[in-house]
């Protein structure tokens, strides 16, 4: 199958046999594309995907992590602050139960002096004027060991051991009479 003069030969390695003649259309409705659209487009498609490499190289993963780790370490300060909050006003009410606690065992102290026998002996007898008894004051009486009761003048009868049937005849007997 080898031509000469113009047909040209089966293995000719010129260019424009390497490149294939014929490339199929993937939709038969469409146009075919001239050859300079069609540098033009795969001019863009290179255009495109070094635009996509650039778009990757600013990874937006490294930021999310980042973010999500400063969140997390804000959440971890934040409940430390509450528990450092709560922990002062505990403290804060333990020493006013302490100052009270004082206080109250002040005022026992000075509760049980006051009510010292000595002391309300002194207060009688400053603020009120009174005197210990003297032995003219006193006076003695005889009582005589005496019993001074007087027996009951009606019969009592107590009922422990009656049951709920004598009882109602006893009230009967007693209304018939």
């Amino acid at each position: 199958m080898a031509s000469y003069r113009g047909y040209g030969f089966q293995y000719e390695t010129s260019p424009r046999k390497l490149q294939p003649e014929y490339e199929p259309n993937k939709n038969p409705y469409k146009k075919k594309k001239s050859s300079l659209s069609k540098t033009k487009a795969n001019s863009n498609k290179q255009q495109n995907k070094s635009k996509a490499k650039k778009k990757n190289k600013y990874n937006y993963k490294p930021v999310a992590y980042i973010m999500i780790t400063f969140a997390m370490l804000f959440t971890i300060s934040y409940r430390y602050s509450l528990i450092n909050e709560q922990h002062n006003a505990k403290e804060e009410i333990k020493s006013k139960v302490s100052a009270v606690q004082k206080e109250n065992e002040q005022l026992k102290v000075s509760i049980e002096n006051s009510l010292n026998l000595s002391s309300v002996a002194k207060a009688a007898e400053d603020k009120l004027g009174m005197q210990k008894l003297d032995n003219n004051q006193k006076i003695y009486l005889d009582l005589q060991k005496k019993d001074y009761v007087e027996p009951a003048s009606e019969e009592v009868i107590i009922d422990d051991n009656i049951s709920w049937f004598e009882r109602i005849l006893n009230t009967l007997t007693q209304i018939i009479k």
